[in-house]
């Protein structure tokens, strides 16, 4: 089988791997892939968002399967667009990718098909959204509800701050289209946890629960990011919140899918806050999380291509998955100045051995013509451990990261510190 993987991160790059270990797929092309992918498969140039382009690309070049790894091309219907020519992708169409691509869809949907979340309200004019602040307590969210990358989220501490962030949005433009139409939304005080499902219509298979470190500073501090580190299994989701996540959450919101006439195939990703014990939904997203996908695919014992493939074809049994007895870790490695501006072009220095059980993922880099591996990212690579405990895991990772340089890299020491503590 002819793989074809969209996307250029650390996301792509763990599908990619596991393309590699598949024994269904013979040859794999990425579009437009990084340099770690370059090492080993084809990459090919693509904008992501050129859902005609991506069509030709994959017909040009006879591909009988298409994983399409970020959002923006699944909110644009980009595997309506493959399956219209016959070639199976994994992913949402784009009716069932409005889960992720406007925040107010998402909204509206959890409070028709009472799934516990926050209370929030929906605005696209300043003055509505100001006057609405005024009778708010704080902290509060502010979410531009479109596609913003995963930095269009603000808590604000005071009716300034959260003033500030709403002229940002709906009047200097920060996100673009994005936050033309805001999502303010209550406070949820409590610990997050990522719920990551791979589903076929009604039938679906729960990966790891597991934990992102969003936050750019140690001890969850300082501005959001894509995702500085992550673990599973998650601790957190003990066996009762997993039991209301099941029946509170996934049950509802796949029962509500089929309701709004959505053959949902494809990754449904649930962020959930766990709130005085009660399980609450934070967000959705249609596709794997970045850094959680390159931890949960490995801990798997079947093969992921195979489970993605039988997804897209609704011919996915949930009884045969198996997952491992193991922990994973990862931690991101960052451009100096992230998520800021950043440096870029900074060549990178890889140790000749890793550990047993450690693999370095690439996300933000390329090639030179000297075959040099250089920055291109703000999120650069992300080295992962596998091992029978979290702590084992954690000491593979970090070993491995001591290693590896770069000008001004940077990454958090604490990934997974929750866990540790309590344990």
């Amino acid at each position: 089988m002819r793989v074809l993987v969209i996307g250029s991160g650390g996301r792509e790059h763990a599908i990619v791997n596991a393309c590699l270990r598949s024994p269904l797929v013979q040859t794999v092309i990425a579009a437009p892939g990084n340099g770690g992918m370059e090492a080993d498969v084809t990459c090919l140039p693509l904008d992501v968002a050129d859902v005609p382009a991506t069509v030709t690309l994959a017909r040009e070049n006879h591909i009988d399967f298409v994983i399409v790894g970020p959002e923006v091309p699944l909110s644009l219907g980009v595997v309506d667009a493959l399956e219209a020519v016959h070639i199976p992708a994994y992913g949402p169409g784009k009716a069932g990718a409005r889960l992720e691509a406007s925040k107010i869809y998402t909204k509206e949907f959890l409070q028709k098909y009472a799934i516990p979340t926050a209370n929030g309200e929906s605005f696209t004019e300043i003055d509505a959204a100001l006057n609405y602040l005024q009778h708010q307590t704080f902290p509060i969210v502010i979410k531009a509800s479109g596609l913003a990358a995963g930095k269009g989220v603000i808590i604000a501490h005071a009716y300034t701050e959260a003033a500030t962030a709403v002229r940002d949005m709906l009047v200097d433009n920060k996100f673009g289209d994005s936050g033309h139409e805001i999502l303010i939304e209550a406070f949820m005080e409590g610990e997050e946890a990522s719920i990551m499902l791979m589903v076929s219509g009604q039938k679906f298979v729960q990966l790891p629960a597991s934990q992102d470190h969003k936050r750019i500073g140690e001890g969850d501090t300082g501005l959001n990011t894509g995702g500085m580190g992550a673990y599973a299994p998650a601790a957190v989701v003990t066996p009762e919140i997993h039991a209301k996540i099941s029946q509170d959450i996934i049950a509802p919101t796949l029962a509500g899918l089929a309701n709004e006439g959505i053959d949902y195939r494809g990754t449904l990703y649930i962020g959930i806050m766990i709130v005085a014990g009660q399980p609450k939904v934070v967000e959705f997203n249609v596709r794997f999380g970045d850094p959680e996908c390159q931890i949960l695919l490995p801990l798997l014992e079947n093969d992921p291509i195979q489970l993605m493939l039988d997804c897209s074809k609704g011919e996915l049994d949930p009884s045969v998955v198996k997952v491992a007895d193991k922990h994973a870790m990862i931690v991101v490695l960052a451009a100096d100045g992230y998520p800021g501006s950043y440096r870029k072009g900074d060549v990178i220095h890889f140790p000749q051995h890793l550990s047993a059980n450690t693999t370095v993922v690439h996300a933000g880099t390329l090639r030179t013509d000297k075959g040099d591996c250089v920055t291109a990212g703000g999120r650069v690579l992300g080295v992962v451990g596998i091992a029978d405990t979290l702590q084992q895991a954690r000491d593979l990772t970090y070993q491995a990261c001591e290693h590896i340089t770069f000008a001004g890299a940077y990454y958090r020491r604490d990934i997974g510190y929750r866990q540790l503590t309590r344990d």
